[in-house]
């Protein structure tokens, strides 16, 4: 005898890739929405992710959401 159709909800993860453009040099790269250690620029060394234990503080303006 077949079992009934039962359908499972798998959980999709909060977390993201962004890419984020830095507010005084313009330059633009990809971090992670929870990480959890200072991210900075990689031209001007500006600050542009700050961890809090959960989800970062971004400091830059986000560009779009990577899959």
């Amino acid at each position: 005898m077949p079992r009934p159709y039962t359908k499972t909800l798998i959980p999709r993860p909060r977390s993201r890739f962004l890419k984020v453009r830095c507010p005084d040099c313009g330059n633009e790269q990809i971090i992670f929405s929870h990480s959890s250690i200072v991210v900075r620029c990689l031209v001007c060394g500006r600050n542009m992710a700050i961890p809090t234990g959960g989800r970062s503080e971004i400091l830059g303006h986000i560009v779009r959401e990577l899959e």
